[in-house]
């Protein structure tokens, strides 16, 4: 027989592109301690690495030590929970394949988990949100990309290689605008924030009419949303288009799915009804007629940065358990 404490604690790291946190995280979802740092600020991986180790042992060294830690869950972009790498992010400062799972692995002497920031958003909202309960749903995040993950029969899909999802990728215009990933038209290219600013420069360009949208000096997905409130013609035009885009993308997306639901997040989703509606409408157009208006669009409420270190956390609980220190 073997007797051994049960580790009640999980290290979560939500890895983005302008800030990486570092929280431990209780069995209960309680978040007992949290520290950030800029992500951008180390663009070379090791050095990355070394900070990034730093900053969890001095969460250990706080809060208990390493003894009553289990595992380390990470969400970060374009990040393959099959491989534990980060596999050619186009966001991210790193490029190539990153074998960030095992760097960690090594480095800390704990099992680590890492998965795509949507995989890791589907995690969270299964467990703590709007997803709780739900048995089939898509996870749809607009922001600097597309992400997206099919939650499944009660669990995540990820697919043959773990990329199973990437709704931001498929073709929506042929020959379309340049994307990221080195392909044209993709979905992302007109949904996620570049796209819509480059929308925007276009529906200013076809047109003479007065636009708040023409004064401002940085422009923002947010700030297009209110002007549409305040009933800037321009920029409800922007928001027409983009939510086509992301109503025809989603209605091929669920007539193959079939999902009891669509569940945004990411900062563009904050447009709200100016992008949802428009969304709505060419998505009951195009999807498959069985399905009609039985697919719920749901925007989470969850705080996103506590969501996805709440996430992050039950990918690190999912992980067999391993240590140097047993």
């Amino acid at each position: 027989m073997i007797l051994d404490n049960i580790k009640t604690r999980v290290i979560g790291v939500d890895i983005n592109i302008d800030k990486t946190s570092c929280a431990i995280v209780d069995i209960r979802g309680n978040i007992i301690a949290i520290k950030d740092f800029p992500t951008l600020d180390f663009p070379n991986i090791s050095d990355y690495l070394a900070v990034l180790c730093e900053i969890i042992l001095e969460l250990l060294d706080e809060n208990g030590g390493y003894e009553t830690v289990r595992s380390v869950g990470i969400s970060v972009p374009s990040a393959n929970f099959v491989t534990g790498c980060i596999e050619n992010a186009p966001n991210m400062p790193w490029k190539g394949v990153i074998p960030l799972a095992a760097m960690l692995r090594d480095r800390l002497g704990l099992a680590v988990a890492l998965g795509n920031n949507a995989h890791v958003m589907a995690l969270g909202e299964a467990t703590f949100g709007a997803a709780h309960g739900m048995r089939d749903f898509i996870i749809v995040s607009l922001g600097s990309g597309m992400g997206s993950c099919i939650f499944s029969n009660g669990t995540v899909y990820l697919g043959t290689n773990g990329f199973a999802g990437e709704i931001g990728h498929t073709c929506i215009e042929h020959n379309g605008r340049a994307c990221g990933c080195g392909n044209r038209g993709c979905l992302e290219g007109y949904t996620a924030i570049k796209g819509i600013l480059r929308t925007a420069k276009e529906v200013m360009e076809e047109s003479n009419l007065p636009s708040k949208m023409r004064e401002a000096e940085t422009l923002t997905p947010l700030m297009i949303a209110g002007f549409c409130e305040q009933g800037d013609e321009l920029a409800q035009e922007v928001y027409r288009r983009t939510g086509h885009y992301l109503g025809l993308g989603l209605a091929n997306y669920c007539s193959l799915l079939n999902p009891e639901a669509i569940i945004f997040t990411g900062s563009v989703s904050r447009a709200g009804r100016w992008l949802l509606e428009p969304a709505a409408q060419t998505f009951e157009e195009h999807v498959f007629h069985n399905i009609e208006r039985k697919v719920n669009f749901v925007v989470s409420q969850m705080d996103e940065h506590v969501r996805d270190l709440l996430g992050a956390s039950v990918l690190a609980w999912e992980v067999k358990e391993y240590s140097l220190f047993k």
